[in-house]
């Protein structure tokens, strides 16, 4: 989470009602007295964070984006069920300090969180991290670690039983990320999957090569180097952040994502970081995650493929919403490109399977 000066791109007067969240904080017991110092924070979410400090103590609140969907409470609700659920884990996360599950304080589900002292690789790396290859290489290790807590997590003990169904977890997949894109459609303008290679070839081999079984798991959904925050002194995280994709399933097609998204200098639609040197590749990555996780990996093309049919499906949601004039047209072009990257690394990963 990283500052931005006051009231910049955010008119967060209009999204936030000071007086009504301090007066609802007075009767959480969270200090009394004026609300001051609201700065807004970005870090590549569409939902709107305000750092602020009252009675000598800084928060984080969170709320949904200025134009919410109509999932959007939903989605908050969701995280603020894992924070609570993942409170004394080894997991890195924003601790939790309250929650409002209903609208009639702010018109919207919101929660307030502690700050987290750290930084987003993808926005830029720190002289420390920048000037030595050595830790460079431990970030890209500790991403993976991250990922291994999470899965260990006893997901009854945290009270997170209903965070999903982990019951045909993988036999819905398939299903229901075609339906998603089945469903642009709506959108006046979207030339449809046809531009999209290897759709269907893509979602039939997912069905034909479909693994027998796993071991459940909390699953953060869109885990990778963007979504989480390193420590500005070393190489650990300081926190895994947006959890709104969270869910009960198979921890495996986390570690797909990581790999599936991973920077590669060859590709011009991949996420950047510099200097890359010194990260390690995915080949060391899934061993690293195998010889800490204890999970079989003998199935992980199926997971890297997967995680290209889901991220693809929902970045082209974005390009249909900008045909339609919903979102911006060249951000949509862009996730547009890297839609069909994804579905390209697919079919190399299903011809070499």
């Amino acid at each position: 989470m990283t500052e931005t000066s006051r009231g910049v791109g955010l008119n967060w007067q209009a999204l936030v009602d000071i007086e009504a969240l301090a007066r609802w904080m007075d009767g959480q017991g969270l200090g009394r007295g004026p609300i001051h110092e609201v700065t807004a924070l970005s870090g590549g979410t569409q939902n709107v964070m305000l750092k602020f400090k009252s009675a000598d103590r800084h928060y984080v609140l969170r709320r949904p984006p200025p134009h919410p969907r109509s999932n959007s409470n939903e989605t908050m609700r969701r995280e603020m069920q894992v924070l609570a659920g993942l409170k004394g884990s080894d997991v890195p996360h924003a601790r939790l300090i309250a929650a409002c599950p209903d609208t009639d304080i702010l018109g919207c589900s919101f929660y307030l969180m502690e700050p987290v002292e750290g930084f987003n690789a993808t926005v830029g790396l720190p002289p420390l991290h920048a000037g030595d290859a050595g830790i460079r290489h431990r970030m890209g290790l500790s991403l993976i670690d991250g990922l291994v807590r999470l899965a260990r997590v006893d997901y009854r003990a945290a009270g997170l039983e209903g965070l999903g169904k982990a019951d045909g977890f993988l036999e819905r997949q398939v299903p229901r990320w075609s339906k998603q894109l089945a469903g642009y459609r709506d959108c006046a303008g979207w030339p449809g999957p046809d531009e999209i290679p290897g759709v269907a070839q893509v979602a039939a081999w997912l069905e034909k090569h479909r693994p027998s079984g796993f071991t459940p798991g909390i699953m953060h959904g869109d885990y990778h180097l963007a979504n989480v925050m390193f420590r500005n002194d070393g190489p650990q995280l300081a926190a895994i952040v947006d959890w709104e994709l969270a869910t009960l399933g198979d921890p495996l097609l986390d570690l797909g994502l990581v790999l599936t998204t991973w920077p590669r200098p060859d590709d011009p639609t991949s996420m950047k970081i510099e200097p890359w040197s010194g990260f390690p590749d995915t080949r060391e990555l899934a061993a690293y995650y195998a010889e800490h996780s204890g999970r079989d990996l003998s199935a992980l093309p199926w997971y890297e493929v997967l995680a290209c049919f889901k991220l693809g499906i929902l970045l082209e949601g974005t390009f249909a919403r900008a045909c339609a004039g919903q979102a911006d047209l060249r951000m949509g072009e862009r996730f547009h490109a890297r839609t069909c990257a994804l579905f390209r690394r697919a079919l190399d990963r299903v011809s070499e399977s």
